[in-house]
């Protein structure tokens, strides 16, 4: 009776959890963002505010001037308005660009010509520094909050007073319009409330939330119905229309200190495909990410002083940080979205690629229709393909176990040498493997062992490897040099790492009984 050779199966190569989380998308989108272009600002940079039109230039409050970069080349200052007695607050654009408005630490809000940094208007009701400035939707009114507690609604075009909105205690620190209502305002305060106001209405809030924490900054989702706020440690979402009085819909207690500014992403996430962002800068030095549909944190950033304020342009092609010390940070996308998908009037039209013409001059000709997809009607022939064996498979099927094992060791992949060892083992070919070898054949696996023996995912493996390799040459040690030093190499290794294993276990000691102290106060 005859019988058919089996069909050799190729080595399965033992696959290890990875040592550390692997880059996704979203953190390769926000990664790609170039080195930053730091520019030196006299004080420290309180408020950033982007153009809503082309080309997106940034107003960049600091110190007692309120300075607007080219949204082009942000290294390049445009103008500077610095007509103020003291220090400025909250320059931010109209959203045609032209005319920009801010307040200041006397009271006084302005408002400028952005182009010739003359003054139009100054509107001089608040008793004590004004914190916040905002242009209305409507181009002709202008809301400010101020430490004297009152939110003033202002008419550009009469250049006075049009409706003084009391109802916080403490000092209003931030204010933002709803997207969908240009009448509807949030305002926060330092007496921990945040304020939903109708200025046709005026007299008392629509609503008062409960933050928790002194206000510093309210942003609305671009559907309007749900507002984010900042302060304390933390940034509470809520659903304005849901519950009849606010619903808390998320607490994100993300943050050591301070959470000092929060914006939302003006265009649909990476590359256009997913949901809005949510970025919260803090004075612990960190911007982080939200997706918004947990609100996890899909990428953190790093700065090497207090953030202050942010901003991030409606093309999502420059991210603005202005930190505690002075320093503001703009970087620039490596690869900007797609001009046309959310970019602003005035944007430059996106140039359309022509496809080339398929000849036999252009390689694509000759693989045209691979990508092709078989119809229902179409039959099907399946093309059979040669298996394609590494050096120590075919090693293997030849039952050559030396030489399988020396080629697994010249891959240098710890793993395809721990698989080929376990594949021995199993065979009961590890003898033959290991044994009759010569000092130039011992010196690739004691290198190997030097290397990884102390790697917890192979320590076992090698271990045992180790053991059976001194038994089997115990008796030939001292007639290589080379050798001997590779074994002295490998003896200094392991103590090393006993010497690590000893104090780990010294300072778990240490740490039991502070942890089991801990907890028994947490309990009691």
């Amino acid at each position: 009776m005859e019988y058919e050779p089996a069909e050799y199966q190729k080595l399965q190569v033992r696959q290890y959890a990875p040592r550390e989380l692997r880059e996704t998308a979203e953190g390769k989108y926000w990664r790609q963002f170039k080195a930053p272009i730091v520019a030196k600002q006299f004080g420290g940079v309180t408020h950033i505010d982007f153009c809503q039109q082309y080309p997106y230039n940034l107003a960049v409050t600091a110190s007692t001037r309120v300075i607007i970069y080219n949204g082009l080349a942000p290294a390049v200052v445009g103008r500077t308005i610095s007509r103020f007695k003291d220090i400025a607050y909250s320059g931010c654009f109209r959203s045609d660009g032209r005319l920009v408005c801010a307040g200041g630490q006397d009271g006084v809000v302005q408002v400028f010509d952005a182009n010739s940094r003359s003054v139009l208007r100054q509107f001089k009701l608040h008793k004590r520094a004004t914190r916040v400035a905002r242009f209305g939707a409507d181009k002709l009114h202008v809301l400010s909050g101020s430490d004297d507690v009152t939110v003033r609604w202002w008419d550009v075009s009469a250049g006075s007073q049009v409706l003084r909105l009391d109802g916080h205690r403490d000092y209003v620190r931030a204010a933002a319009a709803s997207p969908a209502s240009s009448d509807t305002w949030l305002t926060g305060s330092y007496d921990h409330t945040v304020k939903l106001w109708d200025v046709r209405a005026g007299g008392s809030a629509m609503l008062s939330l409960e933050h928790g924490a002194p206000v510093e900054d309210v942003a609305f989702f671009p559907s309007g119905s749900i507002a984010v706020t900042a302060g304390g440690n933390c940034l509470c979402v809520w659903d304005l229309l849901g519950g009849g009085g606010g619903r808390l819909l998320k607490r994100l207690d993300n943050f050591q200190k301070t959470v000092t500014c929060v914006r939302l992403s003006p265009l649909a996430g990476p590359d256009s495909a997913a949901a809005p962002r949510m970025l919260a800068g803090s004075l612990d030095g960190h911007v982080k990410i939200f997706e918004l549909d947990s609100f996890l944190v899909t990428h953190a950033s790093k700065y090497p002083a207090p953030v202050m304020s942010l901003g991030l342009s409606p093309d999502c092609r420059l991210l603005a940080v202005g930190m505690a010390d002075g320093n503001l940070s703009v970087r620039k996308h490596a690869r900007p979205k797609r001009a046309g998908v959310g970019a602003g009037p005035g944007a430059p039209e996106p140039r359309q690629r022509r496809a080339p013409r398929l000849t036999a001059a252009n390689y694509r000709y000759f693989i045209r229709g691979q990508n092709s997809r078989a119809a229902a009607s179409d039959y099907r022939v399946v093309r059979q393909r040669q298996v394609r064996l590494q050096a120590y498979d075919r090693m293997l099927r030849q039952f050559r176990y030396r030489e399988s094992l020396d080629a697994a060791l010249a891959t240098r992949q710890p793993e395809v040498v721990a698989s080929v060892l376990e594949e021995l083992a199993a065979r009961g070919g590890l003898a033959g493997a290991l044994g009759g070898r010569d000092a130039e054949g011992l010196l690739p696996l004691l290198r190997h062992l030097v290397k990884y023996i102390a790697e917890p995912r192979y320590t076992r493996l090698l271990a045992g490897m180790a053991h059976r390799l001194l038994d089997t040459y115990s008796g030939v040690v001292g007639t290589a040099p080379a050798v001997d030093k590779a074994l002295g190499v490998l003896r200094d290794r392991l103590a090393e790492e006993l010497g690590v294993q000893d104090q780990l276990s010294g300072l778990a000691g240490a740490l039991e009984p502070l942890l089991a102290a801990s907890l028994a106060g947490a309990l009691f």
